[in-house]
């Protein structure tokens, strides 16, 4: 029995009755009664998209640039600074599970809104909290919203945009690159520019994220489907058991060690590069290469990812450009400093890919969201160890051998679950199966 009637196009739904004519939804949103406000809609879901994923790390890469600064301000010791690194993967793993749920009771793009105001919120008030806790409770406030926001980009990509994925995918992914490297960059001389205040280098960045509100507001009543999608969803959602997918759990590997070279990258790549003799200025623009690497290459390559039946190759090409800039931090950190940047930029781009195979994974909105959930919510989970085991070998050890042996070693099994990951198939194949294993 048919009883919905999908629009690929827009990833819109209209309620069907049983003799088969369309029939107004009182909960549809805005962008379906019309062309004009259809086109309309769309264009500010794009906006919305772009200007998400510019704060979805400021948060994060903006309190690096003035970690010192926050650490006197604050009285912060070296431990509490140290856990202060750990909360954002966290967060996004904790935080990250609520937002299919949130989703479905509240449409996605109320909750990526609500998600904005948490981000405008927690950044505003964290640098003016006045002590150690309250800075750690505002900041856990802005990364909830950027938990859920994380989750639920894939989902309304897969819904407005089901026949551009990759492109929108990238342009996402593109701009939350863009973000992530001018908060690193512009933070300090925005500082110095106000006056040299760290609070009010930190509360900037509110500014950026309260502009990111307002293409989500006439969006806030958008539910994405109608009441009989919304059963159907119901009805459907127990059946489908994500941990049962061997497909989910590879993309929830594959995400969390990328995810962990990515930390270990933004952490540490410029302590490496300075202990081999670059000076300081010098290693703090190498790792500004590496993370620039991400911008044009996180919107080029999920537009190939979906052109090809398995992301597989694209998985081993990324690995080897890691293990490669590995090797030459090992055996020549400043000889070939400013190639092994390029490389690692590279293969940091593992992140917008696997966004992208979490979009091709499934075939619903609701699959696409329950996959999402669980791969960035697992992966950051197992994302947390690694930059703090990086600490203490490098500790224990006095050098980088040991260090690098291990971001080494962890490519290997993120190249294996990112070929497994890129198979051809989807989780509600794999996952949507009755308890009698039918």
């Amino acid at each position: 029995m048919m009883g919905l009637m999908a629009s690929e196009e827009t990833g819109t739904t209209k309620s069907v009755n049983v003799r088969g004519s369309a029939q107004p939804d009182p909960h549809e949103a805005p962008a379906t009664r019309g062309p004009a406000t259809r086109a309309w809609a769309t264009r500010l879901v794009v906006v919305g998209i772009v200007l998400s994923a510019l704060n979805l790390r400021p948060a994060i890469t903006s309190l690096g640039a003035l970690l010192e600064e926050v650490r006197d301000g604050l009285g912060m010791s070296g431990s509490v600074a140290g856990l202060l690194t750990s909360v954002p993967p966290l967060c996004f793993a904790v935080f990250g599970v609520m937002a299919p749920r949130l989703a479905r009771r509240f449409g996605p793009g109320a909750v990526v809104c609500a998600g904005m105001v948490a981000i405008t919120t927690g950044l505003f008030i964290r640098p003016y909290v006045g002590s150690t806790a309250g800075f750690l409770a505002a900041s856990a406030l802005a990364l909830m919203g950027i938990a859920v926001s994380n989750v639920l980009m894939p989902v309304i990509v897969k819904r407005w945009f089901p026949d551009r994925v990759g492109s929108m995918t990238g342009l996402y992914s593109m701009a939350l690159a863009l973000g992530t490297s001018a908060a690193a960059a512009v933070t300090v001389p925005v500082t110095e520019a106000l006056g040299g205040s760290w609070q009010s280098g930190l509360t900037v960045w509110a500014v950026l994220a309260a502009v990111a509100v307002v293409p989500w507001a006439p969006l806030v009543r958008d539910r994405g489907a109608g009441p009989a999608e919304r059963t159907a969803a119901r009805e459907e959602a127990p059946a489908l058991r994500i941990t049962r997918s061997r497909t989910a759990w590879a993309l929830a590997v594959f995400f969390g060690l990328q995810a962990t070279g990515a930390y270990i990258t933004m952490g540490w790549m410029a302590q490496i590069f300075r202990d081999s003799g670059v000076p300081a200025g010098t290693a703090g623009l190498l790792l500004a290469v590496t993370m620039v690497m991400g911008v044009p290459l996180a919107f080029v390559i999920p537009r190939v990812a979906t052109r090809l039946p398995h992301q597989g190759p694209i998985v081993l090409a990324l690995g080897v450009c890691g293990l490669v800039g590995y090797a030459g931090l090992y055996f020549a950190p400043a000889g070939g400093a400013w190639a092994w940047a390029v490389l690692l930029g590279v293969s940091n781009c593992s992140f917008p890919l696997a966004l992208t195979m979490v979009g091709m994974r499934a075939r619903t909105g609701s699959g696409v969201a329950q996959l999402s959930a669980f791969a960035q919510s697992t992966g950051y989970l197992l994302s947390i160890p690694g930059p703090l085991l990086v600490g203490v070998l490098y500790q224990h050890s006095g050098g980088w051998g040991l260090p690098i042996a291990l971001m080494t070693g962890l490519l290997i099994p993120q190249m294996a679950a990112g070929v497994l990951a890129g198979r051809d198939r989807t989780v509600e194949d794999e996952a949507a199966r009755r308890p009698d294993g039918r």
